[in-house]
């Protein structure tokens, strides 16, 4: 059986390794959300960033991609994916139902959000934007997270009203801040 992985963030436009296939996914009952606060990749534990994760929602559903794992590559994706993703602990691996594109359904290894995890946070837009404007950590500038996830979800023709603000709002804190 062949492993896949659902991206919604950067696993978008960055995955780490090679798919041996990419297919446009939905997985139901969860939905992308700023809520986990990033002290490692992209802001630390003094000025915390936040990056996307999955919060559980009734009703709603996430597009994103599915990944393929390439055959033989099962345990050397894993292993990295792992050291990546569960860094703090905050994300939970779980492996979830997704609904492709072309009708295929398949269980993908998913990252979650753990609620009760200290990094799972619940902002306004506009604290979110001023957190992504000023943090930086181990993987770079947090709006740099941002306008590449957003960048990637406007090339799948995904409309994220959310998104689109925060990266508007940000551009404009930054460009206040360099004034």
């Amino acid at each position: 059986m062949a492993l896949w992985v659902f991206g919604y963030g950067s696993l978008l436009w960055n995955p780490g390794f090679t798919p041996a296939e990419i297919v446009q996914a939905r997985l139901d009952g969860w939905h992308r959300s700023f809520c986990m606060l990033s002290i490692h990749h992209r802001g630390t534990v003094d000025h915390p960033g936040l990056v996307l994760a999955l919060d559980r929602a009734a009703g709603s559903g996430c597009t994103g991609l599915a990944l393929r794992v390439a055959d033989g590559q099962e345990d050397q994706v894993m292993a990295m994916l792992r050291e990546r993703e569960l860094v703090s602990s905050a994300y939970l691996e779980h492996v979830l139902d997704v609904t492709l594109l072309d009708g295929r359904r398949i269980e993908a290894v998913t990252y979650v959000i753990d609620p009760a995890h200290e990094q799972y946070c619940q902002f306004s837009l506009e604290t979110q934007a001023q957190m992504i404007a000023s943090a930086v950590g181990g993987r770079g500038p947090n709006y740099e997270y941002l306008d590449n996830t957003a960048d990637h979800l406007r090339q799948m023709g995904i409309c994220d009203d959310d998104m689109a603000w925060l990266v508007s709002r940000v551009r404009t804190i930054r460009s206040a801040d360099r004034a």
